[in-house]
Parts: C-alpha cells; structure tokens; sequence
C-alpha cells in the first residue's frame, strides 16, 4: 500500500494501520561545530518520495539526556509551532520517557485535556557485559481502545506516568514489550537477528520489539544500513514519533559502546 501524508502532524501520532509495515530511514547528520556532539536525526519514508517525517536534537545544558523532536527539519527549538514531542531520560540515562507537545501538568487548564501525554517509556537493563553484548530493552506504550486509537495517558506528577505504573505492575491501559533477543550465529561468531533484508551492517543498536505473546509480530525494527543511516520500521500501534524516539533512546551517550 501506498503510504500517503496529508498532514505531516496528524500522520507521525497516529498508529500505523493494522496490517501495513510503515517503512523508515533514519539519517544522523555529524557535520557542522557541535554536530560531533549534538547530532542532528531526521525520519523519512523510506519509499521513492523519501517523505520528511520527523528530526531530532539533543538539547545542549540539560541534566539528562533530553531530545526535542519537530515536524520541521529546519526548526528544532522548544517554543515553536513545529515542536512536537520530546524524549527524556534519567540521571542515570537508562529510563526514557517519551511525551508529545501538551502542557507540562503545572500548567494545567481546569480540565487537564492540554496536559501532556506519555507516549512511551524505554528501559534498559545492563547485562553482566555491561553494555556490551545484547541489550535488553523493556518498552511501554499505552494501551489501544476499541476504536484501535492510543488511551491517553496524562500524568498529574511524576508517580503517575508509564514508568511507575510499570513498575508498580499497576498494567490497564499500558501495553509492555521487549526487544527480540538475538541468537547466537556460529559462523560469524556473533548474535544475530533476522531482519529480511532490511539491515545490512551488525550492530549492537540494531533491535526488534515484540509482545511476548506473539514474538513473531514485530512491532518495530532499527538497524544500521551504513554509518550513518539506520532502516526503522513500525507497525500497529506505534506511530512514527514513539517508534523514532524509541530509536533516539538507543543512541545515547550512556547506552552507547561502539
């Protein structure tokens, strides 16, 4: 099927319809005085239009680890129409949490409905390797209705988003994956996963997200297909900016080994 975007806002939130594997390319830019650091990605369709979808920045001076993602390639700032969500971690740069464009709660209106949603929410565990080797990686989402739209998540504080819920085990209305784990492959001596054709160079970022009910379904896949260019695909019930921030989440500095 043909993926057509009227309206660039409403497409990267809305989830990827039942049964179509969203195709993506993920390019990171280095070039220019702070790129070395503050790396610039952007999200496109990966079809004949290589339609823009979404960029992302670290932003500088932050404690944690905090990405500003827009609809506007050209403009990554906090206050502009072209903001669209951010992805946030902890100190220790192992939680991500991943919000759209709302309200922070302190400036709630009476009714709460401009608050900010919790998109997603990414874990990552150090195995005995530390980060070397396979990663295990937990992701949270929000649950779908019957309509197969996302059940908004508006925390009122911070014991209230998807991580706590999580780890409260409090799970209605939240939907819980893990990464695919690899297998080990004899003849290249490494952990290996099959992504058809999609990925080309071995990395320890390269990952797929599954329910464990159904491991089969993969609900997103990321890999490297040259230096800086990465394939990201999703399907039913990510949208295009909880699957590109969960892919942001993997290349941060705390988590990165290579």
């Amino acid at each position: 099927p043909v993926i057509e975007v009227d309206n660039l806002e409403e497409f990267v939130l809305r989830p990827a319809p039942q049964g179509v594997t969203i195709k993506c390319r993920v390019t990171r830019d280095k070039k220019g005085m702070d790129r070395g650091l503050y790396p610039t990605y952007y999200l496109h369709l990966d079809n004949d239009k290589k339609v823009f979808l979404l960029a992302g920045r670290k932003r500088k001076k932050s404690k944690t680890s905090n990405y500003l993602i827009s609809i506007d390639p050209t403009d990554l700032s906090r206050g502009g129409d072209n903001f669209i969500g951010k992805l946030r971690s902890n100190l220790m740069g192992t939680k991500f949490t991943v919000f759209d464009n709302g309200a922070n709660p302190d400036r709630a209106n009476a009714d709460w409905s401009n608050v900010r949603q919790e998109l997603s929410a990414v874990v990552y565990e150090t195995n005995v390797l530390g980060f070397k080797g396979p990663r295990k990686m937990t992701v949270i989402i929000p649950g779908m209705n019957a309509d197969n739209e996302r059940v908004p998540i508006r925390p009122r504080n911070d014991n209230d988003g998807l991580l706590m819920r999580w780890q409260n085990r409090n799970m209605d209305n939240i939907i819980e994956l893990h990464n695919k784990a690899p297998v080990w492959n004899d003849e290249t001596q490494s952990y290996v996963l099959n992504f058809h054709g999609r990925v080309t160079h071995a990395s320890v970022k390269n990952f797929q997200i599954v329910h464990s009910s159904d491991t089969d379904y993969i609900v997103m896949q990321f890999g490297r297909v040259a230096d800086d260019a990465f394939t990201m695909d999703y399907n039913y019930p990510l949208c295009a900016l909880q699957a590109f921030a969960i892919a942001l989440s993997s290349f941060d500095g705390k988590l990165a080994c290579e």
